[in-house]
């Protein structure tokens, strides 16, 4: 519905930021790392949204770039993590260290997150290890759409950024544009199937 919110920034508070917009002031809840890497109150700022709406509450999230949103919408997946628990996780953690600890399983960096008991830090590890790309994985690979269907298939982006890779060299020369993709997907999964 909301992509992305512009405007004057009126205020940030601990977790929360005023967007002045066309005549309207929106609030909007933010992980305290994105509300730190927004410029000050009186400047332009951009926050990409996500939109709750329940019965009994209509709540707009805000966050810093399209990744974060996404980190957000994963959290949300894992079993007993709610937006006002994934903002507050969020808050704690830089991206890049989030990625970082899930990556190596650091239970207990997860642990040391404002919000996070070793039960929650646990299901985190298990549902998120390998699904949330970050600047590393994304400069791996030229080809985010080729990892984003695989990891539709329920492949670890991780692991099929580096099997499109190692296709690039596998597929034979002179190929270009879609019929390339095609034939670097389908070499992909078959080099993620191990065959």
């Amino acid at each position: 519905m909301f992509n992305s919110i512009s405007g004057i920034i009126t205020e940030k508070l601990t977790e929360s930021v005023y967007i002045l917009n066309g005549g309207i002031e929106w609030d909007i809840t933010v992980p305290a790392t994105d509300i730190s890497s927004l410029g000050p109150a009186g400047g332009e700022g951009r926050l990409f949204t996500w939109l709750l709406h329940r019965e009994t509450e209509v709540k707009l999230y805000g966050f810093a770039s399209t990744q974060r949103r996404a980190t957000f919408l994963e959290l949300l997946k894992v079993d007993g993590v709610g937006p006002k628990g994934a903002v507050k996780i969020m808050g704690g953690i830089g991206q890049q260290e989030f990625e970082k600890a899930l990556e190596t399983e650091d239970l207990a960096r997860l642990e040391a997150v404002p919000g996070l008991g070793k039960k929650t830090a646990q299901k985190m590890l298990l549902a998120l290890k390998g699904k949330l790309i970050g600047v590393k994985t994304e400069v791996q690979t030229p080809y985010g759409d080729l990892v984003e269907a695989l990891a539709g298939m329920g492949y670890d982006k991780r692991a099929a950024a580096e099997a499109l890779a190692k296709a690039e060299k596998e597929i034979p020369p002179g190929s270009g544009g879609a019929e390339k993709e095609k034939l670097l997907f389908k070499q992909a999964i078959v080099n993620l199937s191990g065959n």
